[in-house]
């Protein structure tokens, strides 16, 4: 049957979509410049127009993979994939790969630069394995398990941060947030069929520039920098080869392979999430396109890997199908080879628009425990857990510590006398990705008495520990930074304890005679 390539709710999804995406390039922008001290000329004349590329080629096939499906089942309803850049591996690149080699290299920021390049071809690399691993691993992992860690994600990392900032500037925000839930939430149709999002951000918008113009603070606009210049992209093999080269490259494995799980886990993730909300899309070219927009990424000039987005049932919600994610590619296309990042935010309030994104984050919470048996909603919660221990880690104590003039080293004790456990808050935020689907994968089982497929998990959670990959950290006693710790042995303390308790869940189901039928797809 022939479809629209545009519907109405295509507008808001948009919005949406294009916030998030302008979110992650006005932190690489800023990240770039001030903490990197990159020049100009590489931000925007190399790292955004490669972002670019992969954004664009990113959106154009999962909208074509929306239509297709579509096609197949005869549904106008389809919504696609959402996709931008990984903002976990965008902060693990700057301050774990590119700003090592920038201060050990005396500020040179083309090998900075460079070994970005092989971190995102590293990671993308990773991300196309995973395809080919991906439908055995989402059919023997649990709906809470994949559901529970993304929606931990989700209420924390993004709705907090921005319902906090709402409230901050209630007066041009708050009424937008209130105005996107009664129109998402209730349905409630506006005058003339104009779209909730649309409407919010224009209100918002008007409301800033009102309270501006009667002397009232909250809103301060950036000063205007733009210059109508562009920027086109190219390939940057020689880079690459030279960054293959260097034989200090390989020492960023510890973090490269982390993130690249970390990645094609959280794609994965999503795949379930959208399967959920009505869209099955096959496992397989789905995260195969993720990991090829990541290496062209790569091979085009950004240091920065790509991603399938959290989120995919609110856009669906909104009544966004395949165009949304189109014009989205388009507009942030447009902004990067223009280096216009800062142009918009310089006329439009960002807090006018966070309502949009905070309703993303809330719906993934809901649908965890909505999609998700009723007996399972204690392995969601516990799932939950280890998202929020990284997120009071990375936005709460971290920053705030940091303003008081001390570290967590300088605190570790007294706050532990207080009730809050600091190496217990660090420890459960290592990986806290996969520590959350392995506690709820295992709980699951565990609720359903299928004891040897929980110990199974549980024994993956001893492999993590062991090498590393979850829990393992060293903490600098003078400055207070955690870092990441991998090698043999990394976190025997927790690898021993999950394999004892693997080997007393495997005694139950011995001890009941039981035949444990493995682990089904909940």
């Amino acid at each position: 049957m022939p479809q629209r390539l545009f519907a109405r709710g295509d507008i808001d999804g948009f919005f949406g979509l294009f916030i998030d995406n302008l979110l992650q390039l006005l932190l690489i922008h800023s990240l770039c410049r001030f903490v990197l001290k990159f020049p100009d000329e590489l931000v925007t004349g190399r790292i955004l127009p490669g972002a670019a590329v992969s954004i664009l080629a990113g959106n154009i096939f999962y909208a074509w993979q929306a239509r297709r499906l579509m096609a197949a089942t005869g549904r106008a309803d389809v919504t696609a994939l959402p996709y931008g850049i990984n903002t976990p591996s965008l902060f693990a690149y700057i301050f774990f790969v590119m700003k090592p080699v920038y201060d050990a290299s005396g500020g040179d920021a083309e090998a900075a630069w460079r070994a970005g390049l092989f971190a995102c071809i590293g990671s993308g690399v990773i991300e196309c394995l995973g395809a080919f691993c991906g439908d055995w691993l989402r059919r023997n992992t649990p709906r809470a398990a994949l559901l529970s860690a993304l929606a931990g994600i989700a209420i924390t990392f993004i709705s907090m941060g921005f319902i906090f900032q709402i409230f901050a500037n209630p007066a041009f925000a708050l009424l937008p947030m209130f105005l996107i839930f009664t129109s998402y939430a209730a349905r409630v149709r506006l005058p003339f069929g104009l779209p909730g999002g649309l409407v919010a951000v224009v209100l918002g918008t008007a409301l800033a520039w009102i309270g501006k113009a009667l002397g009232q603070p909250g809103f301060a606009p950036p000063p205007l920098e733009f210059s109508a210049t562009l920027h086109w992209p190219g390939l940057h093999l020689h880079d690459l080869a030279a960054s293959l080269r260097d034989p200090a490259a390989m020492g960023f494995l510890s973090v490269i392979v982390p993130m690249g799980l970390f990645n094609a886990i959280g794609s994965l993730q999503n795949l379930e999430s959208a399967e959920a909300a009505g869209d099955r899309f096959p496992t397989r070219p789905s995260l195969l396109a993720n990991g090829l927009g990541t290496l062209t990424a790569g091979l085009c000039g950004s240091p920065f890997p790509t991603t399938i987005y959290i989120g995919h049932p609110a856009w669906k919600a909104m009544g966004a199908r395949a165009g949304y994610s189109v014009a989205n590619g388009a507009a942030i296309t447009l902004i990067c080879l223009t280096g216009a990042v800062s142009l918009v935010l310089s006329f439009i309030p960002l807090e006018a628009t966070l309502g949009i994104l905070l309703w993303i984050g809330v719906i993934m919470t809901a649908q965890a425990f909505s999609e998700t048996p009723r007996a399972h909603a204690l392995a969601v919660v516990l799932g939950l857990i280890p998202a929020i221990a990284a997120w009071l880690k990375e936005a709460i104590l971290g920053p705030v510590l940091v303003v008081a003039g001390t570290n967590i080293a300088k605190v570790m004790g007294g706050v532990t006398e207080m009730g809050l456990h600091l190496r217990g808050v660090i420890a459960l935020s290592q990986g806290f990705l996969l520590t959350g689907m392995i506690l709820a994968a295992a709980a699951v089982y565990i609720i359903e008495r299928r004891f040897l497929a929980a110990a199974a998990w549980l024994l993956t959670a001893s492999a993590c520990s062991f090498v590393g990959l979850i829990h393992a950290y060293y903490l600098d006693e003078t400055t207070g930074v955690v870092f990441n710790r991998f090698g043999f042995n990394a976190a025997g303390d927790f690898a021993l304890m999950y394999l004892l308790s693997a080997l007393a869940l495997a005694a139950f189901h011995f001890a009941e005679g039981s035949k444990d039928p493995g682990a089904p797809h909940a």
